[in-house]
Order: C-alpha cells, then sequence, then structure tokens
C-alpha cells in the first residue's frame, strides 16, 4: 500500500506573485489604453476609468506610505543594534559604504557618457512652452539643512483652502531625512546606554516585526496596484508625451539597462558570484520596486530576497538594507541626474565645461541620500541643476513622463542595493554560497515570512557569522575567488 506524505504543501490556487505582477502590467496597459481611447469630457475631468485606475493607484501608494515614518526609524535602529555583537561591524559598514560609492560612480559615469552621445536635448521636439519651475526643489543648503530635525518624529502638517469651496485641508508630510538622523542618533545613543536600553531595543525590534508583517500584507496587494499604476500612466501620458522625449527617455533606460544587466553582472563575476543565480534570488524585490516606484516600500522583499534566496547573513543584511534602501540609489541618483543635466543644458543652449562634468559626478556620489527612497527624483535633479548653475525651469520639461521613467530608476536602484549586500558579504567571507547558488522565489511569498527576521540577538549574530564562515571556507576550493 503506497505510503502519503502529509507534509506536502496544498497546492496553490493563485499564480506565483511574479505571474501576478506580469498579469497586472498587462491588464493595467490595456485598461489604460481602453482608457485613452475613451477621451475625457473636459481637459480637467478625467474618464470614469481613468479616475478609477488612478484611484487604485494612488491607494496603493499611499499605503506603502502609510508604514514608511515607523518602517524606516525601526528598521535603521535595530540595523544598529544588529552590529553590536559583530567584531568587524565597523568595518562591514565602512565597506558598505565604499561600494556605495563606487557603484554610484560607475552608473553616473555611464549617465554622461549616454548624454554626450544621444544629445537628448538637441534631439527633442518638446515645446519651451513647458517650461515650468518644479513645485520643489532641492539646493546644498536645503539640502544641509533639511538634516536637521524639526521635530522627533521629522513630521511637518501643511493646511490649503480649496478656492472654490473654501474647504480647509490639513495633510501630513514628512521628512526621510530627519528620521534616519533621529534613528541613528537614537540608535547610537541606545548602544551607548548598554543593558538600561535592552527593553527599549526589543519593543523597537518587536514593533519594526510587526509593521514588517503589515508592510508583507500591503504588498500582496501590489498586483491589483500596478493595475492601477500602470493604466492610470497610458491612460494620462498616452504617447505623445513619450514621443516628444522620446530620446530622452531611450537614453534613460539604455543608461538602467547597462548598469543593470552588465555593470551589476560584471561585479558579481568579478567577485565569484553566479549572475544568472542573482536576477533568479534578486527578481521579485526588482520586479516590485518597478511597479511600486519606492524602494522603502520594497524594503521587506528587499531583505527577504537577500537573507532567504542569496545567504546574506541577517545580521549584516538588516544593517546594509535598510541603509542602503535610504541612501543607495544609481537609477534615481546617478543616471537620471547626469542625463537629465545634460539635457537641459541643451535645451538652453548652456555649454557644460569638463569641471561640470565633476561636479555631476560629485553630486550623485554625496548627495544621493537627497532623493531617501520616495517616489519620484525631482529632489537629487534639482540639487543637481542648481549645482551647475542650469535653469531650475528645465525640470517641467521632464516631469511629463517622470512615472514612467520612475519605474526603471527604482528597479536599478533595488538591484544595485542588492548587489552591494551580496558582494560585500562574499569579500568578507560570510555569505552561504550553497544557499546563493541554489536561489529560488518560488516560495518567497508564501506564508513563512518569519524565516527572515529583521533582528538578531548577540548570540545568533556571533553564531551566524561564524557558520557562514565555515559554510564558504568548505565550498571555496570548488568556486572561483576573483576577490
Amino acid at each position: 500500500m503506497p505510503s502519503t506524505d502529509n507534509s506536502k504543501k496544498p497546492r496553490k490556487i493563485l499564480p506565483s506573485f511574479g505571474v501576478q505582477i506580469l498579469l497586472g502590467l498587462i491588464i493595467g496597459g490595456v485598461l489604460g489604453w481602453i482608457a485613452l481611447r475613451m477621451g475625457n469630457p473636459s481637459p480637467d475631468t478625467p474618464n470614469w476609468l481613468t479616475f478609477t485606475l488612478s484611484t487604485i493607484g494612488s491607494s496603493f501608494v499611499t499605503l506603502l506610505k502609510a508604514v514608511v515614518p515607523v518602517l524606516v526609524f525601526t528598521a535603521i535602529v535595530a540595523s544598529i543594534a544588529n552590529l553590536r555583537g559583530v567584531a568587524n561591524g565597523a568595518r562591514l559598514a565602512i565597506k558598505t559604504l565604499i561600494w556605495f560609492a563606487i557603484t554610484a560612480f560607475i552608473a553616473v559615469s555611464i549617465g554622461i557618457a549616454i548624454g554626450l552621445i544621444t544629445n537628448p536635448g538637441r534631439n527633442t521636439s518638446i515645446s519651451s512652452q513647458a517650461v515650468s519651475k518644479p513645485s520643489h526643489t532641492g539646493g546644498w543648503l536645503d539640502f544641509l539643512l533639511g538634516i536637521i530635525p524639526s521635530n522627533f518624529l521629522g513630521i511637518k502638517g501643511a493646511s490649503s483652502v480649496d478656492t472654490s469651496t473654501q474647504a480647509i485641508t490639513t495633510t501630513i508630510d514628512f521628512n526621510i531625512l530627519q528620521i534616519i538622523v533621529i534613528a541613528l542618533v537614537v540608535g547610537a545613543a541606545a548602544l551607548r546606554q548598554g543593558k538600561k536600553a535592552e527593553q527599549f531595543l526589543s519593543f523597537n525590534a518587536s514593533l519594526l516585526s510587526v509593521v514588517q508583517r503589515i508592510l508583507w500584507w500591503i504588498i500582496l496587494l501590489a498586483p491589483i496596484g500596478t493595475i492601477g499604476l500602470v493604466g492610470r500612466a497610458v491612460a494620462t501620458y498616452g504617447w505623445s508625451s513619450i514621443a516628444q522625449l522620446g530620446v530622452f527617455a531611450l537614453s534613460i533606460y539604455l543608461g538602467l539597462a547597462i548598469v543593470l544587466f552588465i555593470v551589476y553582472p560584471i561585479i558579481l563575476r568579478t567577485n565569484g558570484l553566479g549572475i544568472g543565480h542573482y536576477f533568479r534570488g534578486a527578481w521579485p524585490a526588482i520586479q516590485l520596486a518597478f511597479v511600486s516606484r519606492s524602494s522603502i516600500g520594497t524594503l521587506p522583499v528587499t531583505q527577504a530576497v537577500t537573507v532567504k534566496n542569496l545567504g546574506v547573513p541577517q545580521s549584516y543584511a538588516s544593517f546594509a538594507v535598510p541603509l542602503a534602501s535610504t541612501t543607495k540609489m544609481d537609477g534615481c541618483a546617478s543616471i537620471y541626474p547626469a542625463i537629465s543635466a545634460i539635457f537641459v543644458a541643451q535645451f538652453f543652449h548652456v555649454t557644460l565645461n569638463p569641471v561640470d562634468y565633476v561636479l555631476i559626478a560629485f553630486v550623485s556620489v554625496v548627495g544621493s541620500a537627497a532623493t531617501a527612497g520616495l517616489t519620484g527624483a525631482t529632489v537629487m535633479l534639482t540639487l543637481t541643476l542648481s549645482t551647475l548653475g542650469l535653469p531650475l525651469e528645465g525640470v517641467g520639461l521632464l516631469l511629463a513622463i517622470d512615472p514612467i521613467l520612475d519605474m526603471g530608476r527604482t528597479a536599478v536602484n533595488v538591484a544595485g542595493q542588492v548587489v552591494v549586500t551580496a558582494v560585500v558579504a562574499k569579500r568578507e567571507g560570510i555569505i552561504d554560497l550553497e544557499k546563493y547558488n541554489s536561489a529560488n522565489a518560488d516560495d518567497l511569498f508564501e506564508d513563512d515570512e518569519d524565516d527572515v527576521s529583521p533582528v538578531a540577538s548577540e548570540a545568533t549574530i556571533a553564531a551566524e557569522l561564524g557558520s557562514e564562515r565555515k559554510t564558504e571556507a568548505e565550498i571555496r576550493p570548488s568556486q572561483p575567488m576573483n576577490n
């Protein structure tokens, strides 16, 4: 009589998460095209389908942003706490920041080269009537002043009056840079206090776990959000805006593709890591980043693929991934501002000299924290333009297709965050190569997210790092070592 295995998992009713996202992209594109063909009752009033798609997409993004302040604060405090039991924690942190700078410099260099080759500012049919200053800008003084917290939570309120109804609307906004600074200071102070802060760190870890769980639930709505976001983009922007800025858009995506499919693979290979294994393991995070346009919103998935699929120790990933999600932006802070600055300079007939290109690279490497993991890169672009003395009105030329470009930019941001984390772990000998080489994302979105807890105890850290070093030592003879 054949034996039965009751431990087998029940058959899935829905397709995998990746397939759901792909279906969302297709359905959203089709519905967006239908909405575009329907037309609008008036220039200021969208048709019912466009309005529905916009509501679905904006609601998904709003849900992601709702947990951002608590997520960033608790994740960074926990990441600092996780380094307390690691003897080489400071070295890991320094090497991570160095690799952030290296990859950012490579990305911005590629962006400058592509901009000089394609000349996007000269090859455009966009009208000068589209020139307008952005609603918010970023200069070095604003950037530096913005780091200083205005209150403990970095939250501010704003009120506006609807002139037609005289209704007063109050909105709550937050400054991610201020939250990062506050979290770093609180984390450092907690470590300084030692045992007196154990209860606080334990509470912070529990709160982070709860927030991560809530965010996982929101992420499961991503396929529905994809339909709204993609559909709205197609219905709102159509193809006319893309056609006017065709060379510019192609230049951006060419730069993103070179970094994602050429630069990152070269970095992985030269550090003895398989390219195919990386993409199989990291693809869920890259895919969600493309849809959500938020590095921070993708944070739980980024950390999950880094630990569960690519074998990076939880103790290091819980430090590197939150930090990278707020400061490591190869797409938004390197490729995009470099090509955009060249576009604006050419459009306004301003000649850039070699010093200007050096400044573009400098802003990319040093000022990338200005993007702070939120959707859009307007602040980083205006920071670059103001540094070069270029007209900020040029930003208005590019806003028409920014959401379409932001999808690719954010995907590259997250891909780079995973690459750096994996490379540093490999160079330090703490990566599980067996897990990396068997990367499989099929079960990532099943009900086992608890396997990737964001916090580790000192004993867990010590044991984990010790076992990872042993694992690599056992595997090393059969693996290429190009360190």
